[in-house]
């Protein structure tokens, strides 16, 4: 009998030893995979290059165990108000300055969330070819108040010069639009807007042919790669600051003296407020990640050279992972530590 009880007091020892076991396991199952059950809706804008940088911060939510949705896309205003609303969850584009009106109108931090800067000196302004720049002296946009400075750019035949601009919904056309006035441009200058690629396309395609050319840009973004700064193209300078937010009082002067109507832009995580509180582990994820903008330029020209499919850019992005798996596995890890 006493050996009986023993062995059965073994066989309860080692059940019990087992449920710990199993315990410890389901622990760390949990802890690996905090967001395990939890469903995320990735937005960006119609700006198909945007699709790259969303896809890193996806696949580092999946490793974290959340049901990722694929990313759909609005224009960046309406962008903000479905993320402050619950619509969907979070987006990896916000311009900390050029969309702060968007950010605030749809509720500011009481409804969104932003913290960190995923990545850092996106800059943007407007450029003209080199060579024009050269024979007349233009160094300043303020410079197109001249009839005939401005008839050098004019494409369509109405003698005023063909600026390529901002889509509309995107934040950079309002600051256009109040350069236009504050510059005093109206009446030598045209905004042309539709779809950016399209008109960006034709811009390329005029300069190749030797034309002069007058185009608003941003870093990080291909077309610079193309029409490179400095040796294609020169950035032109604003006569003074002027913004469309804040009174006009924003001083856009860079630390290089240098005054392109805009200020350096950091590209930050905007995500739901009530989700980041419930999800920690995604809220240190959205708060470590950065990304060079030189990645990102060199992306994007791969897709302005035809590798610009859905399958094309999960490709650049997972191959990115691959080169620099030891820095995102780091950013999953510190989620994972956040969580537990």
């Amino acid at each position: 009998m006493n050996f009986v009880r023993n062995k059965t007091g073994f066989i309860a020892r080692g059940l019990l030893a087992l449920a710990f076991a199993a315990s410890g396991v389901a622990a760390q199952a949990s802890s690996d995979l905090p967001g395990k059950g939890v469903t995320v809706q990735p937005l960006k804008s119609s700006l198909a290059e945007e699709a790259f940088q969303t896809l890193l911060v996806m696949r580092g939510l999946e490793k974290l165990g959340y049901k990722v949705e694929p990313m759909k896309d609005l224009e960046p205003a309406t962008e903000h108000l479905a993320i402050a609303n619950g619509d969907a969850t979070f987006m990896a584009h916000h311009w900390s300055l050029l969309h702060a009106d968007f950010y605030k109108n749809s509720g500011g931090d009481a409804k969104l969330w932003r913290k960190g800067v995923y990545s850092e000196g996106a800059v943007q302004g407007y450029l003209i070819d080199r060579k024009t720049a050269e024979q007349y002296g233009i160094t300043n946009i303020a410079q197109l108040k001249d009839p005939a400075i401005a008839k050098l750019f004019d494409i369509d035949g109405d003698g005023k010069a063909d600026l390529t601009g901002c889509n509309p919904g995107w934040g950079c056309e309002l600051a256009i639009e109040n350069h236009l006035t504050a510059y005093q441009l109206r009446d030598t200058v045209s905004h042309r807007q539709g779809s950016y690629a399209a008109l960006m396309a034709d811009t390329i395609a005029r300069f190749r042919q030797d034309k002069p050319v007058l185009y608003y840009t941003w870093t990080p973004y291909w077309v610079s790669a193309v029409l490179r700064p400095g040796k294609d193209v020169v950035w032109l300078q604003v006569p003074f600051s002027s913004s469309q937010g804040d009174g006009g009082n924003v001083d856009t002067q860079l630390p290089n003296g240098r005054n392109y109507g805009f200020q350096a832009n950091d590209e930050r995580i905007v995500a739901n407020r009530a989700f980041v509180e419930k999800n920690p582990a995604a809220a240190k994820l959205f708060e470590v990640m950065k990304l060079p903008i030189g990645d990102i330029n060199a992306q994007n020209l791969r897709m302005s050279q035809g590798a610009n499919t859905q399958q094309d850019v999960e490709r650049h992005a997972d191959g990115w992972i691959r080169a620099h798996r030891q820095l995102f596995d780091g950013w999953v890890e510190q989620a994972r530590e956040a969580a537990r």
